[in-house]
């Protein structure tokens, strides 16, 4: 993951994305790659944190959890009182 220098950023992969930390244009790669990093440590509940905002942010990641062959399921989390702030994903396990 790079931030708007091209630096390799050490971000933890521990189910939750936050992507208030990263620029919109790196999501359709940054989602993905992390999604991937989640299964390689076997994880398969995820939480990504886009905001509320105007929306925007969350059709797009939307739209990649979509076409994304890894995800099962996804739903906004409206059980931590973020309501419509963030998604939660279940991934399909790896045999």
């Amino acid at each position: 993951m790079q931030d708007e220098h091209d630096e390799p950023v050490e971000y933890p992969i521990d189910g939750i994305l936050d992507l208030h930390h990263f620029s919109p244009k790196d999501v359709k790669v940054l989602v993905p790659e992390y999604i991937e990093a989640c299964l390689d440590r076997g994880i398969t509940q995820i939480r990504i944190i886009h905001g509320k905002g105007i929306g925007n942010l969350r059709r797009t990641v939307h739209a990649l959890l979509e076409r994304n062959e890894q995800v099962v399921s996804f739903k906004l989390d409206s059980q931590s009182g973020s309501s419509w702030g963030a998604t939660l994903v279940t991934l399909r396990r790896r045999q």
